[in-house]
């Protein structure tokens, strides 16, 4: 059985029999109680505003930013030790905020909550559902994550919103610290409430319990208090589980309904006809804002997805080139959560669905998308033992290459920790375009389960798999047409080159040298399509300039010939793509300084007028002020 609850530091009213006949109990399934006498109630009005001790250090919040949300002093600490029991270190609300900043992405936050639900699976789960709903109280948005999991019975509840306590203890489980809920919805949003049906050990219970980081600064609390309210629904009716007495249980209920978005205890309760039998229903809501006074999440560019909002903007403001670019997962998952959902689970669920405003996600694995795949094997030697774990590594090339895209998927227990780690030197183009994947259960995620902790296994994962590119890269590249040609093979076909000797129509200039070398003539062509790449020394010699043409007649063969030498001795094709991804960048980098040009003429024209309005109304005060001493 859970603890005796502390009773809240709050001035308590308790509810009257019309708002609080689930004291003794509450219809479910269709069948009703007769409710339990229950006398001496005050009449409590419907959305009462919460009752502030005189000496509370209540301050509004400065602002509904995520990341201005902890700045405020902290009062003195009103309580004290009860006589003859030892103090305790007390957890201040402005804890909640701090714990949170360790999600410095909300998708890092709201895949905790994921997390969740897909290690309810082994209970049972079906489906988590995640949707935008309205709060009730105010018609703000609110986040809501659903599952039919196993659910929390009331002691399971209290681990949850406590810190530090986990009941996963599989090795299969993806949560582990027991800090993943608190952490997720403090960063999503300033208040949280969850509602969970459980039946174990042949008792059926449904729990009800309220995370309010508003409530717990706009009464001025000096430790985290968690109002929670249990019933036993055994016998398919609801009565009230008391671990006190009843005033700590009315005190709980008031509390809840008072600062969460449902103001009575039968809107309250009406919130558990979506669960059935068993589940949990959290709903996360006062969502945080960004800097600019808009919610964080955009839930309406998109009726089925949530994007980032500050993410989406950025992306949409770059050229077009960089929109193709960015339209590849590797960047749409930044700003968009059916991207970022779609790959962060390695393996696809068979009986599972992640349903996104109502939409099934599709599960993705980049792996099947891969072109000349490889897979490569490693064996890590695990800290402080000889024993060997076997990893394998899947890399390829993506479709679209060459593309700047690359790095490595990180996943541990099935649960994506790092997309698309790049781990060669930035600046190099050796290693675009290569996508690895692979599952390192022998290192551990750090707490926002974004990234691994900095462990010796961590820097020689890090150093192989940077010696994986490299030696895919080498050994792959060159049937992309990505590779040079080796140093000593290009002075070596330059020396054995002879031009040959073309006859030259009338009155046009013979090619250069280099023209005739290069194939390329005045005309360098960024892309090449398969067949070009195929025939490349043959076609690009013969385009070399206009002026090399076949003589008619007996010649025609000698002429054909010293062409088919002169192909021969043309640039490779490794080089000719290589030059194309040059003169492919250097155009980018010309576009992108056309854009600034435009844009910094755009900022000088605009100059220029204010200037010239500036100038217009000096004259007129000037002319004013002359026609008024002619006056005078």
């Amino acid at each position: 059985m859970p603890p005796k609850e502390e009773k809240l530091p709050i001035d308590v009213v308790e509810l009257d029999s019309s708002d609080d006949d689930g004291d003794a109990g509450v219809p479910v399934a269709g069948r009703t109680k007769p409710d339990m006498p229950h006398g001496g109630k005050s009449p409590v009005m419907e959305n009462q505003n919460a009752v502030v001790p005189p000496d509370s250090s209540y301050k509004p919040l400065d602002s509904r930013s995520f990341w201005k949300a902890g700045n405020f002093e902290v009062g003195r600490i009103k309580s004290a030790a009860v006589h003859g029991e030892l103090e305790h270190a007390r957890v201040h609300p402005k804890f909640l905020h701090s714990n949170a900043t360790s999600h410095k992405w909300a998708f890092g936050a709201i895949a905790e909550l994921l997390d969740n639900a897909v290690d309810e699976i082994s209970s049972g789960a079906t489906f988590v559902k995640v949707d935008r709903i309205s709060n009730p109280r105010d018609n703000s948005p609110a986040l809501l994550f659903q599952d039919d999991g196993g659910g929390m019975d009331p002691e399971r509840l209290r681990k949850c919103m406590s810190l530090g306590y986990s009941s996963k203890t599989s090795n299969s489980t993806i949560g582990q610290y027991g800090n993943g809920f608190k952490t997720s919805t403090m960063r999503l949003g300033a208040d949280v409430i969850v509602f969970s049906r459980s039946s174990r050990s042949g008792r059926a219970t449904q729990s009800v319990g309220l995370l309010s980081y508003t409530f717990l600064r706009r009464t001025g609390q000096d430790d985290v208090i968690v109002p929670m309210i249990d019933y036993d629904i055994s016998d398919h009716w609801a009565e009230p589980i008391v671990y006190g007495s009843r005033d700590d249980w009315s005190a709980n209920l008031k509390t809840i309904v008072e600062w969460s978005p449902f103001a009575t205890k039968m809107d309250l309760l009406q919130q558990f006809d979506d669960i059935k039998s068993h589940g949990t229903r959290i709903v996360v809501y006062n969502l945080w804002l960004n800097d600019e006074g808009i919610y964080e999440l955009n839930f309406d560019d998109d009726d089925e997805d949530i994007m980032l909002r500050d993410e989406a903007n950025l992306t949409s403001k770059t050229n077009k080139k960089g929109r193709e670019l960015q339209s590849h997962i590797s960047y749409r998952l930044r700003y968009s959560l059916r991207a970022y959902t779609s790959i962060l689970y390695l393996k696809k669920f068979t009986n599972f669905s992640i349903i996104l405003r109502g939409k099934p996600v599709e599960q993705y694995n980049i792996v099947d998308d891969l072109k000349l795949t490889k897979v490569i094997t490693y064996r890590p030697q695990l800290a402080g033992t000889s024993k060997e774990v076997l990893v394998e590594t899947s890399l390829g090339f993506v479709k679209d290459t060459p593309s700047p895209v690359c790095g490595f998927n990180i996943y541990h227990k099935n649960r994506l920790i790092r997309p698309f780690w790049k781990v060669t030197a930035d600046g190099s183009s050796k290693g675009n375009g290569v996508i690895g994947v692979l599952e390192a259960n022998f290192i551990e995620p750090a707490h926002d389960k974004q990234d691994f902790e900095r462990s010796s296994l961590f820097f020689k994962l890090e150093s192989r798999l940077k010696q994986m590119v490299m030696d895919y890269w080498k050994g792959h590249c060159h049937l992309i047409g990505l590779k040079p040609l080796e140093p000593h093979l290009l002075n070596l076909q330059r020396a054995s080159f002879v031009p040959p000797q073309v006859q030259v129509a009338n009155d046009q200039t013979p090619p250069t040298d280099f023209q005739t070398v290069t194939g390329l003539a005045a005309h360098p062509r960024p892309h090449l399509n398969s067949a070009e790449s195929g025939n490349v020394g043959r076609t690009n010699c013969n385009r070399a300039s206009p002026a090399v043409q076949a003589m008619a007649g007996n010649a025609t063969g000698s002429v054909k010939k010293d062409t088919q030498i002169a192909s021969s001795s043309c640039m490779s094709i490794d080089q000719i793509c290589e030059e194309n991804i040059q003169l492919f960048r250097r155009c980018e980098a010309f576009i992108q300084r056309e854009t600034e040009l435009k844009r910094t003429i755009e900022e000088l024209e605009k100059e220029l007028e204010d200037t010239k309005k500036k100038s217009s109304e000096l004259s007129s005060r000037l002319e004013s002020q002359k026609k008024l001493k002619l006056l005078k």
